[in-house]
């Protein structure tokens, strides 16, 4: 398999020298969504913050509204899918490589990815399908009703069918093996490294992770939903909670450390690519972290209950917001205030030692919390991606019980195989195919724009007529 992974991976993650830096195409065609939508939309990913949060709070919901999951579940849902270990040991990666100037770049794209979010899960809502009291949606639903309805019926169905077989093959990697695959490494190192009970019983982590998602995602969306509801708050307070008192302990580093994000952002030492390297590396990180553009967040905000499209597209703006300007810059913050080195810079320092590290050097038992934070993450993450998975597949083969329980099935079977295996030819391969949807999910967004503008000026003013006095 080794060599078409390769292939695919080479042909995805292709990159351009630019002044000094290799420029990986797939990230340029995403963060142009990201400033695109941002400029078309007009900045509704700031102006439109405050009602995003209102909307999650409950505040314009009405009974009766179609769907299967309250619009904070969804969130939350989405959410879980995109906050992971990458966020605990990419940004530590970033910054090894880039410096502190990556952070901002990182936030910069974080931002950006929040209009492209809104685009693709407003259209998800739009042409979402609803059977037996279940919701099908996402960008293989949009690709082919959203240009059956431009004329295009023959595209719309090809991009879509080739949308949900490479979300297939893809959510078993990033959103599967990867996860288990990391969440039982951390396992072993937290509970005493090559002395541990699991070192030579990987195998049963991973049973126990493929129970603990199987209870779960047997129930469907719903289950995953009001587990994601509790779990994601839950995670996400340990850990800013524990990145907050590390920052707080080394609060006479934080201006030194805004400087250096600041400055390292525009004028880097060492860095291949100079200030454009450290740019591609925050970008890089962002749009890996946050999946603005990928359309996977889309197939679990197809099911929150609401008859306005454009109230989800809101909602799912907060998900880069949380998942990168605030998970990943506290993971910045953290590493830069305490055992950040300028030498790091270049050297590939591992990612999830490097934060541990970051945690350690304040508080010598942090690394627990970090560790349970970590575990939590993945197993959220496989919760999400379960769900996309499954919803690629039966759009595929059609929404039958028996193919249901035949890919859960086939899910938990890859959880216990990330977990004791080496990850090598499969993973990459499956890595490649989830960003590869990032191709006809853009294009189908660029050919929707001027439908998703429309409702979104509509939706605007029907809300201000709704609020007038």
């Amino acid at each position: 398999m080794r060599p078409l992974a390769d292939a695919v991976s080479g042909f995805i993650f292709f990159t351009v020298p630019v002044a000094g830096a290799e420029l990986p195409l797939i990230v340029v065609w995403l963060i142009c969504a990201g400033v695109f939508f941002t400029c078309y939309l007009r900045l509704v990913n700031i102006r439109g913050f405050k009602h995003a949060v209102d909307l999650v709070r409950g505040k314009h919901k009405a009974p009766g509204d179609p769907g299967e999951i309250s619009q904070f579940q969804a969130l939350t849902t989405a959410v879980s899918g995109t906050v992971g270990i990458g966020n605990i040991a990419g940004v530590a990666v970033a910054i090894s490589l880039g410096g502190p100037g990556a952070t901002l770049w990182l936030i910069v794209a974080g931002f950006l990815g929040m209009s492209t979010k809104l685009a693709e899960c407003t259209l998800a809502v739009m042409y979402r399908r609803e059977r037996d009291g279940q919701v099908s949606g996402g960008p293989m639903h949009y690709l082919e009703r959203g240009l059956a309805a431009r004329n295009w019926p023959s595209v719309g169905r090809a991009l879509g069918l080739f949308y949900a077989a490479a979300m297939v093959i893809g959510c078993l990697g990033i959103g599967n093996m990867f996860q288990s695959n990391q969440a039982t490494a951390i396992l072993i190192d937290v509970t005493g490294g090559a002395n541990s009970v699991f070192a030579d019983r990987a195998w049963l982590v991973g049973l126990l992770l493929a129970a603990g998602v199987g209870l779960v995602i047997i129930g469907g969306i719903r289950t995953i939903a009001n587990t994601t509801a509790k779990l994601v708050p839950a995670m996400a307070i340990l850990y800013v909670l524990s990145a907050l008192t590390i920052i707080a302990l080394n609060a006479e580093a934080l201006p030194d450390a805004i400087a250096a994000i600041w400055n390292g952002a525009f004028s880097p030492q060492g860095v291949a690519g100079g200030a454009l390297g450290v740019m591609i590396l925050g970008f890089r990180r962002a749009v890996f972290s946050n999946e603005a553009g990928l359309g996977s967040a889309a197939i679990a905000h197809a099911a929150a209950r609401t008859k306005e499209p454009v109230s989800e597209g809101f909602v799912a703006l907060l998900e880069p917001f949380i998942d990168t300007v605030v998970i990943c810059t506290l993971t910045a913050l953290v590493i830069i205030t305490t055992v950040y080195d300028p030498a790091l810079a270049g050297s590939g320092v591992s990612g999830i030692e490097l934060t541990t590290r970051a945690f350690a050097s304040t508080l010598s038992w942090s690394p627990v919390p970090l560790s349970i934070a970590a575990i939590l993450f993945a197993y959220s993450t496989m919760l999400a991606w379960s769900y996309y998975g499954l919803k690629a597949f039966t759009y595929l083969v059609g929404e039958r019980r028996g193919a249901d329980l035949g890919f859960k099935l086939f899910f938990l079977t890859f959880v216990v195989l990330g977990s004791s295996i080496q990850l090598g030819a499969l993973v990459d391969l499956s890595d490649a195919l989830v960003f590869v949807v990032a191709i006809p999910n853009l294009l189908g967004l660029y050919l929707m724009a001027p439908l998703i503008r429309r409702e979104l000026i509509g939706y605007e003013r029907r809300l201000q007529q709704a609020t007038r006095p």
